[in-house]
């Protein structure tokens, strides 16, 4: 920021950007890219809250739709050479002994490159982030108020933003990337994300040595439980633990030795020990327990998701569960979606509505797929009796030998390519700030 006379201060707190984006996470940064590749902004501001980039959630899966849309960003080659392809799973029910395995990735294949892959979730981040100008992303930079204006004779509408510092940054377009919680949606007036009635623990566990275990996604199903662990590489395994909600989260959430003792000595004491000998090797600092929240698709396919050029994309638009490993995923085909649609329309208010009647079908279908998907492998979140057995057949003999194959081939999905507009378009040149 700029020091010195009165003039350069007061100009340090005024900022114009072509396009604001509130979120430096995974659907800010891709969104951002996007931007660029497309030709659709060349003045892109991202705002992120923080001091640095965070990598909440340790790792994430990332399934062939999501590289799709890492290979029309320009970043798959990258991360696609680090991590190995696997494609199976295999259920053990610990109740039963029971274990069952099926093609996790599906019944498609197309290429080395677009196979499913659990990956570092600061890999990911570092990967966009490198592929965007110095400057792009502003830290410690927190939203405080959203308010829009226009200019008398003008039918174009500015985005005003004032940040906690005092600092007013007026823009074209703003985009909302900045997770369930988002000021932006909120301000949009699309509904609160709801509880899914689960938590989940995660983390990213180490071994200097390496761990020897296949690569395959490994899950533990009991009573009110799901547990699992994927290598992501030949020393680092991915783990979660999906819980039905418990006070004890409360006290232990944030606090990484209270999280792994109700883990290993409470909650997952019963699971095996090749698990529990995972979970003991957690890295500290990438561990997490926090609430699993959605926002109901009914929202997501109806609610206010776009006002003039105002919009949401990732979890600020669809929050979902983790259970089809989505969330990641879906982001990244907001960010190609929303790029291209900006670039090919001739407002930017035009672009965001065109984008956001193209994302919210499939949206909404991702968002129920992954909550009734997590409901049933959990055996049915908080229900018992009669019809918690019927969920838990249903389960065992059904959904995962063949309604999770078939959810996994919907992952297929091609977003598409972010391809510059030809220079005589009309388009590009109306979303510039001159």
């Amino acid at each position: 920021m700029a020091s010195g006379g009165g003039n350069a201060a007061a100009d340090a707190k005024h900022v114009d950007a072509e396009v604001v984006i509130v979120g430096g996470g995974i659907a800010g940064l891709a969104t951002a890219l996007a931007l660029r590749r497309a030709g659709a902004a060349r003045r892109v501001l991202v705002l992120e809250r923080h001091a640095g980039h965070r990598a909440t959630g340790a790792a994430l899966t990332i399934f062939p739709n999501g590289w799709f849309a890492l290979r029309a960003l320009g970043v798959a080659h990258k991360l696609a050479s680090r991590y190995d392809a696997y494609e199976t799973s295999r259920v053990t029910n610990l109740e039963t002994g029971a274990t069952q395995v099926f093609r996790f990735a599906g019944n498609k294949n197309k290429g080395e490159e677009v196979r499913v892959r659990a990956l570092d979730r600061k890999a990911l981040l570092e990967a966009l982030a490198e592929e965007l100008p110095p400057g792009t992303v502003r830290f410690s930079s927190k939203v405080v108020s959203i308010d829009t204006e226009r200019a008398a004779g003008d039918s174009s509408v500015t985005v005003v933003l004032g940040l906690d510092d005092g600092t007013v940054i007026r823009a074209k377009v703003l985009i909302g990337c900045d997770g369930v919680h988002s000021v932006v949606a909120r301000w949009l007036g699309l509904s609160e994300p709801a509880s899914s009635g689960r938590s989940a623990v995660r983390g990213l566990s180490v071994f200097p040595g390496g761990h020897g275990v296949k690569r395959e996604l490994r899950q533990f199903l009991s009573e009110g439980l799901r547990a699992g662990m994927v290598p992501i590489s030949d020393t680092d395994i991915y783990w979660f633990l999906v819980n039905n909600t418990v006070a004890a989260e409360k006290e232990a959430a944030g606090d990484p030795v209270k999280t792994l003792l109700e883990v290993t000595d409470n909650l997952a004491r019963h699971m095996p020990a090749e698990y529990l000998d995972v979970v003991r090797h957690s890295d500290h600092g990438n561990l997490s327990w926090a609430p699993l929240l959605y926002r109901n698709p009914v929202s997501v396919l109806l609610g206010p998701a776009a006002r003039g050029p105002v919009t949401v994309a990732g979890d600020a638009f669809h929050p979902m569960t983790p259970d089809m490993a989505q969330g990641g995923c879906s982001a990244l085909e907001d960010a190609v979606v929303l790029a291209r649609a900006l670039s090919r329309e001739a407002t930017p208010a035009e672009g965001v509505s065109a984008y956001v009647a193209q994302r919210r079908w499939r949206a909404a279908w991702l968002v129920a797929g992954a909550y009734l998907s997590g409901w049933i492998q959990q055996g049915g979140t908080n229900v018992g009796g009669v019809r918690g057995r019927l969920v838990k057949v249903f389960r065992d003999w059904i959904f995962y030998r063949f309604v999770f194959p078939r959810l996994a081939d919907t992952m297929w999905f091609d977003c598409g390519d972010l391809t510059p507009p030809p220079p005589t378009a009309a388009v590009g040149k109306s979303h510039h700030i001159e």
